[in-house]
């Protein structure tokens, strides 16, 4: 069994013991949560991302939690960085069990505004880079061993106004876990996606403007009447690298509490306060933006 640490995980402590699982966009927000989540249960936790700082300080809060955690530096749209990154994790671990390819970012922008740059960027992050680090992890481990995937995409159904570029590298990454899925299967390889909705997470501290303003009326769009918590992403991304889930390939859960479902021909109601969130992860924090104002007024902001 694995070291107890202070997550709360609904899984088993050994779940993932002894097994090497890639976390990319690991320094923050859903990231961040999942690889603790992993540690929690067992697993060797790999923690990538473009920012040393916040890497390091994920791994001292694991470390600290008595869990196993690395962390490589690495730009996930840099072909070249992404081969070295992944054969120097093979060559350190040996098989990669698991891959969480949940590096993204956006900015938000009118869809004529956008220009070639900004939408080759956006692109880039969140659908040639996730593509680009499956494509080595299976190569270098995955064809071979076998192993899981779980790719990061958004709630992007009915569009992403406001996120033209996002939606389109989203809906991209959609399929491209179909394409996968079908393709690798024949190696043990399952290949999933989960897709967010708005989660209290510490990217809406990026917004400002309009989106800032509108952040804290989001839950009112959301039938359950709330966001979700990053723990709530990261328990349906460690069931799908799980082997309860050994016969789920090429499928996209949504976590969304189902704000995509409706219309404004049938407004919702006022929300009860019957949906609790799990709030299994111990050094979660609540956004900024989310923070009533006379919270903000006590930091002195």
């Amino acid at each position: 069994m694995s070291q107890k640490t202070p997550y709360k995980s609904i899984f088993r402590d050994d779940t993932f013991q002894n097994r090497t699982i890639i976390v990319t966009g690991g320094g923050s927000g859903i990231g961040r949560c999942t690889a603790h989540e992993l540690a929690s249960l067992g697993a060797n936790v790999v923690i990538v991302g473009r920012k040393q700082d916040k890497l390091d300080q994920v791994v001292t809060e694991i470390t600290e939690d008595g869990g196993k955690v690395s962390a490589w530096s690495m730009d996930i749209r840099a072909e070249d960085a992404v081969k070295a990154t992944i054969n120097e994790i093979y060559n350190t671990f040996g098989p990669i069990h698991g891959l969480v390819n949940n590096a993204g970012g956006q900015f938000p922008s009118p869809m004529e505004h956008i220009n070639k740059k900004g939408f080759e960027a956006v692109v880039a992050t969140n659908l040639t880079g996730g593509f680009l680090v499956a494509r080595e992890v299976y190569n270098r481990s995955m064809h071979k061993y076998g192993g899981a995937v779980v790719n990061i995409t958004a709630d992007n159904w009915g569009g992403m106004p406001g996120m033209a570029h996002s939606g389109a590298a989203r809906a991209g990454m959609d399929n491209l876990t179909k394409t996968a899925a079908y393709e690798w299967g024949p190696s043990g390889v399952r290949v999933n996606a989960v897709a967010p909705g708005w989660v209290a997470s510490s990217g809406m501290d990026t917004y400002e403007g309009a989106v800032k303003a509108m952040i804290p009326k989001l839950k009112n769009s959301v039938p359950l009447g709330r966001l979700a918590t990053e723990a709530e992403v990261s328990a349906v991304i460690c069931f799908l690298l799980s082997d309860a889930a050994s016969f789920v390939n090429g499928d996209t859960i949504k976590v969304d509490g189902g704000a995509p479902l409706g219309s404004n021909i049938w407004p919702l109601r006022p929300a009860s306060d019957n949906s609790k969130a799990w709030d299994g992860f111990h050094r979660a924090t609540v956004p900024d933006v989310l923070k009533a104002p006379e919270v903000l007024k006590d930091k002195g902001e």
